[in-house]
């Protein structure tokens, strides 16, 4: 986190208008919506108002993901609005966040993390192992789609791509047997019903950051950067560290087959809390896939995310990233 985070919060009190800066998507003014919540609860007299911005993951919606290519497809527009001062702060899905901090910007805040998992939803009510033959698999995550094949070979993976609605919409018509989403939009819509199967993370290592609201300010923002302090949640912050610093070790390619989970102890946020980190990297198929796993202080977050991305590279992960 920034030092300049450890400078002094404003009075509890305040009379500000905070404008906040997000996609245009359903989800995405949820998650600002969460965040502006907890900013006008921590201090009282705060309003805020909402931009929302269109950006170039948004609006090419056709191609699979790795296909577009690049990073900060889905923030480099709200960034350019911070820089001007447009906005006040940004608030993105941490794991949208290329690894590499964006000039004159840091992160103010992170949430309390929602779920991190993924989930399946197939029109016909089957688990990923029990799906028929060759199922027809929707997702444009790598990621997503090694795992899958990890389990089950013979999955035919289908790009999808919209909105969290468009997504579920496709997922009960003919094209696909089944899709994988975030667990975190799901829930947050309100839409978990719909789940077929809630995937461990045996099965499913999400991606680094999966299910954390970050808000984002530029950096010599005092006032905002204050006003961010009281909803930053220091365990999620630790554990997001650990996952990003592990992506980084490993070459920081956000569309490679790269997974990792990191959990506080129960003992989070008192003496001695320790922190658990699982990274995993596979090959594009599914049939290659390097694990790793290990524990560390919650302080040295960032040293244990950079020792397993290395152990990783140790065990064949570098040949699989090729």
């Amino acid at each position: 986190m920034n030092e300049a985070l450890s400078s002094s919060a404003p009075e509890s009190r305040i009379t500000r208008t905070l404008i906040l800066g997000t996609r245009p998507s359903r989800l995405a003014r949820w998650q600002t919506e969460e965040v502006a919540t907890a900013l006008r609860a921590a201090w009282p007299g705060l309003h805020t108002e909402v931009k929302a911005y269109v950006t170039q993951g948004d609006r090419d919606t056709k191609r699979p993901l790795p296909e577009i290519g690049g990073k900060g497809l889905f923030t480099a527009e709200i960034e350019a609005a911070l820089r001007r001062g447009e906005i006040d702060l940004a608030v993105h899905s941490l794991k949208d966040l290329p690894i590499a901090q964006s000039d004159g910007l840091v992160i103010g805040a992170v949430l309390q993390r929602a779920d991190a998992r993924d989930v399946l939803i197939s029109r016909h009510g089957q688990p990923l192992e029990a799906l028929p033959a060759s199922p027809r698999v929707g997702t444009s995550s790598l990621r997503r789609a090694a795992q899958v094949r990890a389990l089950r070979p013979d999955a035919q993976i289908i790009s999808l791509r919209g909105n969290v609605e468009t997504r579920l919409r496709k997922a009960n018509g003919d094209e696909y047997d089944a899709v994988v989403l975030a667990a975190a939009g799901i829930t947050r819509l309100g839409l978990a019903a719909h789940v077929t199967q809630w995937l461990p993370f045996d099965v499913m290592l999400p991606a680094p950051a999966q299910g954390a609201l970050a808000a984002q300010c530029r950096a010599d923002d005092q006032e905002t950067l204050g006003l961010l302090q009281r909803i930053h949640h220091l365990p999620t912050w630790a554990a997001v560290t650990a996952e990003r610093a592990f992506l980084a070790g490993l070459g920081g390619g956000c569309s490679a087959p790269v997974a990792a989970y990191a959990e506080p102890s129960s003992a989070a946020g008192c003496s001695g809390a320790r922190l658990l980190l699982q990274g995993l990297v596979a090959s594009l198929d599914g049939q290659k896939v390097v694990r790793v796993a290990g524990e560390g202080p919650l302080e040295a977050a960032e040293q244990l995310g950079q020792q397993l991305a290395e152990q990783a590279l140790a065990r064949g992960a570098a040949e699989l990233l090729r």
